[in-house]
């Protein structure tokens, strides 16, 4: 059996777009975030749920997924689809646990130092779960000092988005805040993938794996969950937004 180092390179167009659902994905769960709090500082639950799945199924597994479509080998790639459902719920779970203990008392700095690595933690379960979701006719090799960056950019970038999802308030603070939650996930997500290097074990390079998520089929799974997931948190937000104004005309 040959082994042979293959060269990886990025699509610009699909970078751009992971780093645009990441930022779409991040504002809405800053938005959510922003009334996860009740007057009495307990945590809404069905608000910190709706920004725990913004956050780790549209401004984190989304953006992995777009991501692993915009990296680029000269290998048949596919996705086991259990897997990557696994990873999903995975960053849903922990992105909702870590912004339901933040918000369910002061937002203190004990508070962030501790569910911030442990969502970082989660995060970078996630992305290593996404990339353990492909199949191909090789293997990968292993940077772990790289590895290891990417696993503490995840700790400070997650705890980051927990200090921003609380202390947001403003439209444009949130759509700033979006940005720079964007670019840390981003960071986050290409630093792990430049950890692993392509060895193929094939000379048919284009054989199919059977059971497998075909490349050309990813992106419209992830942007159906990522477009139907905003649009659905967007809508109940204003739905809630409309109730308050309605109690306090009300008044």
């Amino acid at each position: 059996m040959t082994s042979i180092l293959l060269p990886v390179s990025y699509a610009p167009h699909l970078v751009a777009l992971s780093f645009f659902v990441s930022a779409l994905g991040a504002f809405a769960a800053l938005s959510a975030a922003g009334i996860a709090q009740t007057k009495n500082r307990q945590a809404n639950v069905l608000n910190v749920i709706l920004a725990g799945v913004a956050l780790g199924g549209v401004g984190i597994w989304s953006m992995h997924f777009i991501g692993m479509v915009a990296w680029k080998v000269d290998l048949f790639v596919g996705y086991r689809l259990t897997v990557t459902l696994v990873s999903l719920a995975a960053a849903v779970i922990v992105s909702s646990l870590a912004l339901g203990y933040v918000a369910s008392g002061p937002v203190t700095v004990r508070r962030l130092l501790v569910a911030g690595p442990l969502a970082g933690i989660g995060v970078a379960v996630m992305h290593y779960l996404g990339m353990y979701s492909m199949g191909f006719n090789g293997y990968f090799v292993w940077n772990w000092t790289t590895v290891l960056v990417s696993v503490l950019i995840a700790m400070a970038a997650a705890t980051a988005a927990l200090w921003l999802a609380f202390n947001t308030r403003t439209r444009a603070l949130r759509v700033a805040a979006a940005l720079v939650m964007a670019t840390a996930v981003c960071t986050m997500h290409y630093t792990g993938m430049s950890a692993a290097s392509v060895i193929c074990t094939t000379s048919d390079r284009a054989a199919l794996l059977p059971d497998l998520l075909w490349p050309t089929d990813l992106p419209v799974f992830v942007m159906i969950v990522a477009i139907g997931v905003t649009i659905v948190i967007g809508v109940d937000l204003v739905l809630q937004q409309q109730k308050v104004d309605a109690k306090r005309d009300s008044v």
